[in-house]
């Protein structure tokens, strides 16, 4: 990128069909592999629910040469089969993995072994060695279940402290809260590196879903701009791919170590913000 090269990543979900499967793998993960990301991560759905899928798809993006990242929750998990999971990941040689707490699959009461992601990052440390990368998730607007912002905070800390190597950020659209996090987290000994992640407007209605459940802040200004364009789809992609990249831009420029985007297995967005932050 123009004036300082900052390394970038791309996340996936396990896709639902043999269809997506084929489209992931053979055109989107290629394309995305040209704009040389650190690596490809994979999402893990509540309580382990897509693990075979989550394992699948890792183990099709290490095969074509590229380094993956699969999540992996802990809530309503055991020791045992966390043990079990890290043992497969670690014989197909992958040993970068993004450490959530995760959610209860619907209808189960038990959190299992694990509460915090805290736990499943010193579990690791302490039975799997210092040779995994473990990235754990951060909050610029702070976590919609936590109430109070320090504590929120701490279990944060927390997780840096059981050992996590750097840490992700949830997707954001303000980058004041990005640059007050990280300054707030290092105040109290959270040193590691801070990617930013980044949400391109694939579907405006659906980003302002997830932000909403979320408790993420999407500009009054720019929602309202997007709601006027209706059914406008071209508008609503040139003027989102104008706020991202405007967002990018500046997070560049305050020293953010790394940009995570967020594809919802597309490509084509988060290949234009890259050319164009590589451009200016």
């Amino acid at each position: 990128m123009s004036k300082r090269a900052v390394p970038i990543s791309f996340e996936f979900f396990p896709p639902n069909t043999p269809v997506g499967d084929q489209k992931l793998i053979t055109q989107v993960v290629p394309e995305l592999a040209t704009l040389g990301p650190q690596y490809f991560s994979v999402t893990y759905g509540a309580g382990g629910s897509t693990r075979d899928k989550t394992l699948k798809t890792v183990q099709a993006i290490a095969a074509a040469g590229h380094e993956a990242a699969p999540h992996l929750s802990c809530v309503g998990s055991t020791r045992e089969g966390i043990a079990e999971i890290l043992a497969t990941y670690r014989a197909q040689n992958i040993h970068r993995i993004v450490a959530l707490r995760g959610d209860l699959p619907s209808g189960t009461a038990t959190a299992g072994e694990f509460r915090y992601a805290g736990e499943l990052v010193r579990f690791m440390r302490e039975t799997q060695g210092p040779d995994w990368h473990i990235e754990v998730a951060a909050y610029p607007e702070y976590h919609p279940a936590q109430r109070y912002a320090a504590r929120d905070l701490q279990h944060y800390v927390d997780k840096v402290k059981a050992g996590a190597s750097g840490a992700i950020t949830q997707f954001f659209f303000n980058p004041d809260a990005y640059f007050h996090f990280v300054e707030a987290t290092r105040k109290l000994g959270a040193e590691v590196p801070v990617t930013a992640g980044i949400m391109p407007f694939h579907n405006y209605a659906k980003i302002a879903q997830f932000a909403q459940r979320d408790g993420i802040e999407i500009p009054r200004w720019v929602a309202l701009k997007m709601e006027g364009y209706l059914d406008d789809a071209a508008s609503i992609r040139a003027f989102g791919l104008d706020v991202v990249t405007a967002l990018c831009e500046k997070l560049i420029a305050g020293g953010v170590p790394g940009l995570h985007f967020y594809t919802l297995n597309q490509s084509a967005l988060a290949t234009e913000l890259c050319h164009r932050l590589r451009d200016r």
